[in-house]
């Protein structure tokens, strides 16, 4: 598998970012002796890092973990371990060259050969938002011995057994047919509470050219919309587990995202670890609700792990 790598000087000074990567080293999934290069933020508290309860916070489309800046900085000044990947094809990670190179399962797989091979993490409180949630449930239900709780925020796991929103269709073409793929628009698209030219150009910033989009270009199509999805039975499966599921399962969800919106109430009414705890709604808040409101959304994350 070819892939790219995003020149260092793009990620210079970016606004509220203070933190350097790590990186991971995963397995080509076709069988190249070059490994794939994950970047991940590992950042904690001062003191007590090594005994820190440890968060798994993973984006989605077509962010980085820039996204979760603030969300971060309230976590990590709450004493709790932040572990932020970018997905590969995305922020520092490595990016295959093409479209194809993208499949659901391989990125299940290199999100979880960081978690278990490579960090080998234990009693991790997942928070998933867009495709962090479509990877990181699957992981809980694939795992579940390695996750001590959920957050859920704006998020879902799809199986192709129900049909997507108008709106998510109407952004699947639109990266699909843009000829130039502007990230950072799409991002502010998604956002209620406006955003600088400084932030916007942080989220353009892993893509100086198109040569290395083949990522947010896949990844709505690699989205369950109908049954015989690759990805379908592995999600029905995971479903199953979920059903089950009695650790503490937080639905944080904002009040203004049309593309997960119902997706919150199914999570409440179909895992039981959702029974037991207070789901927060984060107001003036869109689909991307860690830029909207990240400081919110890390003291509800903060809260609850310090609650159960």
């Amino acid at each position: 598998m070819k892939t790219l790598r995003t020149p260092d000087d793009r990620f210079a000074d970016l606004p509220d970012f203070p933190w350097h990567p790590s990186y991971a080293e995963l397995t080509d999934p076709d069988g190249g002796d070059e490994p794939v290069r994950m970047a991940y933020l590992d950042v904690g508290p001062e003191e007590g890092f090594d005994d820190a309860p440890v968060a798994l916070l993973l984006h989605g489309e077509p962010t980085w973990s820039y996204l979760y800046r603030h969300v971060v900085g309230v976590l990590a000044s709450a004493g709790v371990r932040c572990i932020v990947p970018d997905l590969i094809g995305f922020g520092r990670s490595d990016k295959p060259t093409r479209t194809e190179d993208h499949s659901y399962a391989r990125h299940v797989e290199w999100v979880r050969e960081l978690v278990v091979d490579d960090l080998d993490l234990r009693d991790v409180t997942l928070v998933g938002q867009d495709w962090g949630g479509l990877i990181g449930l699957r992981l809980v239900a694939e795992h579940p011995d390695r996750f001590a709780r959920v957050v859920a925020a704006n998020t879902g796991m799809p199986t192709g057994d129900f049909d997507m929103p108008e709106i998510w269709w109407q952004f699947r073409r639109a990266v699909e047919n843009a000829p130039t793929l502007d990230v950072g628009r799409f991002v502010e698209s998604g956002c209620v509470r406006g955003m600088s030219e400084q932030v916007r150009a942080a989220y353009d910033a892993p893509f100086p050219s198109q040569d290395l989009v083949a990522g947010p270009r896949a990844m709505p199509g690699l989205v369950p919309t109908s049954t015989d999805d690759p990805a379908t039975e592995a999600n029905r499966a995971a479903w199953e587990v979920l059903g089950r599921w009695e650790k503490p399962f937080l639905v944080a969800f904002s009040d203004s995202d049309p593309i997960t919106g119902a997706m919150g109430p199914l999570m409440k009414k179909l895992v039981p670890g959702t029974r037991e705890v207070e789901h927060p709604v984060i107001e003036r808040a869109g689909h991307f609700l860690q830029e909207d409101a990240g400081a919110e959304l890390g003291h509800a994350v903060a809260d609850f792990i310090a609650a159960t």
